[in-house]
């Protein structure tokens, strides 16, 4: 599928997608996640972008919903459907679903509804939905203390390309090499020619680098997971929830992950830790030692009187000596002692068992006072330190990360199909919640037994029920708020859900595959000429086209005068009844149209079965061939019974 041939995807959408693995692949799924993964592609971008692409695989054109009313009914319809998802990304895969005329399309449909209606969307699985978020590609993931080097140009643009994460710079010769590794902790050499060359520093000669971007970056894969953990956790719990069979070992993926910090290092490495610590704390444990050193000297110089002799004085003081050779003729062994307690005290502090020898010479055995650290030493330790805590970090990294990687794949599976069951649950439980079932697709025009619309301004479970069929071309006719315009949206609702495969509000229905939906909703008072002129032309084109077409019009009467209201609808009527369309008109005039038709027209009436307490009594189901009842007519014939007086007789009789 070539993506420019899909509808909304021009040339720069085009080179966004194909930045995904398997573009065309997604496209022909309709796959909405795997689409919203390329850059800058939202999840609404994606909806429709599938939806091009399925409308494209199936030759699907876009004009079932030929009215302004009936694409009001088909959102209606789909924020039903949107209603019932955990998800965000359900709601908008929701979107891919469309009333279609396609054979291939709706068998496609459903079947994925047959698939939903299967599904049990308990709680257990809702709560552990509402934490699954399609993965998402961290893009800012820097890697500071590494560098690629070569002295190649198109090797390094081929790096550049392949490891955004890292800097890459070009060198001529092994000196160049040497000066990156005084800035970097980690340089990478990709040329071959390089092997072999003695640099100070770590320096790696691998021109294999790019089969195995894993060692390279590892934070790529530990950045990718600890970005989409909770997801991937939330995703396996769903599986769990469901009982259905996960990609992967759930026990395996949560065990890597449980390794895996929030800012994708690597977590509980007890030796990791240690280093880090001694690197972060040395500072600050060589001022304890130092201190403690200090303070045991003081306490001794205290507690002794340091007798020196007048000659002895002398002496000291023609030789120059100080502080430092007093120390070391009166208090050497207490000097002794200060210096072993801050030595085991720096080495006890940071654990340095390994690098014992090192740190205790960080406190030299010529006596001073006040105790001093060496700050050479110090410096040293603290680069051995930094160095064996980097390369255990990055082993670790590299570890965990090819295991993950590993995962990867499997993981996004994981997740897809739990957002995927996240729409199929949405569709279980709509079904369920207004229940619903599968209609029959085939025979002429529309059945339907049961039907409960639930677009109605009243609870679900009090709207009553409705049957009503027609084939041809009909009449629907009744009383002021006794349900026409109702039993009209019902008729459209139903079409709309059945042609987008989806279960529909009735106990049973049995719908014609129709090729187009045209509801022309009420007007708001007469039109002017020009609209006038339009809205004939609209049903001059219905009239002399071929196309099935399920055709639902309320009260058309009111865009002109009654009279003229009457003859002309009865001419679009006749003009409807030669061709292959189902048509619906409700009219207030249902017995002036049937009296200037030129065929049998059949009328159907929403019968009132009386008036209660000022209330209409309603049998909401259309009677067949029955001219219903007007509201004046009922009100008549109540005061008339109430009454008895002949004034109202004579009304009544006027209706007969």
């Amino acid at each position: 599928m070539e993506l420019e041939s899909v509808p909304g995807v021009g040339a720069k959408t085009a080179a966004r997608l194909r930045e995904l693995d398997d573009a065309e692949a997604a496209l022909e799924r309709g796959d909405v996640a795997a689409i919203a993964r390329a850059p800058q592609v939202s999840e609404g971008q994606a909806a429709r972008i599938a939806r091009g692409a399925i409308r494209a695989r199936h030759g699907d054109a876009d004009d079932f919903l030929a009215t302004d009313r009936a694409r009001e009914l088909y959102d209606d319809a789909l924020a039903l459907l949107q209603a019932e998802t955990v998800t965000d990304y359900a709601a908008k895969r929701l979107e891919t679903f469309y009333p279609s005329a396609s054979e291939s399309r709706l068998a496609e449909t459903r079947e994925f509804t047959d698939r939903a209606l299967a599904r049990d969307p308990t709680p257990e699985v809702a709560d552990a939905l509402a934490d699954v978020t399609p993965l998402a590609e961290p893009r800012d993931v820097r890697v500071r203390d590494r560098c690629l080097a070569t002295s190649d140009a198109e090797t390094y643009s081929r790096a550049s390309d392949a490891f955004p994460e890292l800097s890459v710079e070009l060198v001529d010769d092994a000196r160049d090499l040497a000066e990156l590794a005084r800035g970097y902790a980690t340089v990478i050499a990709l040329d071959e020619s390089f092997a072999g060359i003695e640099v100070e520093g770590d320096v790696r000669v691998e021109p294999d680098a790019f089969d195995d971007p894993v060692s390279v970056v590892p934070e790529r894969a530990l950045a990718f997971f600890a970005r989409n953990r909770d997801s991937v956790r939330a995703a396996a719990r769903v599986h769990d929830a469901a009982g259905i069979d996960a990609p992967l070992d759930t026990d395996t993926v949560e065990d890597a992950l449980s390794r895996l910090t929030e800012e994708g290092t690597v977590a509980d490495d007890d030796e990791l830790d240690r280093l880090s610590v001694a690197v972060d704390d040395l500072d600050a444990a060589v001022s304890m030692a130092e201190n403690t050193a200090n303070d045991r000297l003081r306490e001794a110089i205290e507690e002794r009187d340091v007798t020196i002799e007048g000659g002895d004085l002398l002496s000291l003081v023609e030789r120059g000596a100080g502080v430092d050779s007093l120390l070391d003729r009166e208090l050497a062994d207490e000097y002794s002692d200060a210096i072993e307690a801050a030595r085991d005290q720096l080495v006890e502090t940071l654990s340095l068992s390994d690098h014992a020898a090192r740190a205790r010479t960080a406190f030299p055995d010529d006596p001073t006072f006040p105790v001093e650290h060496d700050e050479r030493v110090v410096s040293k330790l603290r680069e051995e330190l930094t160095a064996e805590r980097d390369r255990r970090a990055t082993r670790l990294k590299q570890e965990l990360a090819e295991q993950l990687a590993d995962l990867r794949e499997p993981a996004a599976d994981l997740v897809d199909a739990a957002l995927e069951l996240d729409v199929e649950l949405a569709v279980a439980r709509f079904a369920d919640r207004y229940d619903c079932t599968v209609a029959e697709m085939g025979g002429s025009g529309v059945a339907i037994e049961g039907g409960r619309s639930p677009l109605l301004d009243v609870a679900f479970e009090d709207v009553e029920p409705v049957d009503y069929a027609v084939g041809g071309v009909a009449l629907l006719s009744g009383v002021n708020s006794g349900g026409k315009t109702s039993t009209l949206d019902l008729v459209g609702l139903v079409a709309v859900l059945a042609h987008m495969g989806m279960p529909v509000p009735a106990d049973e229905v049995r719908i014609e595959q129709f090729e187009a939906l045209h509801y022309q909703a009420k007007s708001q008072g007469t039109l002017d000429a020009g609209a006038f002129e339009s809205t004939l032309r609209e049903f001059g084109d219905l009239a002399t086209g071929d196309a099935t077409r399920l055709v639902l019009v309320d009260e058309l009467e009111s865009i002109t005068e009654p009279g003229a209201s009457a003859l002309i609808i009865a001419g679009i009527l006749e003009a409807l009844h030669e061709s292959d369309s189902t048509a619906v008109f409700v009219s207030h005039l249902a017995g002036e149209i049937r009296d200037a038709c030129a065929f049998d027209v059949q009328v159907d009436g929403i019968e009132a079965v009386g008036l209660e307490d000022g209330e209409l009594r309603v049998n909401r189901s259309p009677v067949k061939n029955k001219l219903a009842r007007s509201t004046p007519e009922l009100i008549v014939e109540k005061l008339a019974e109430d009454s008895g007086e002949m004034f109202y007789d004579d009304l009544l009789d006027k209706f007969e």
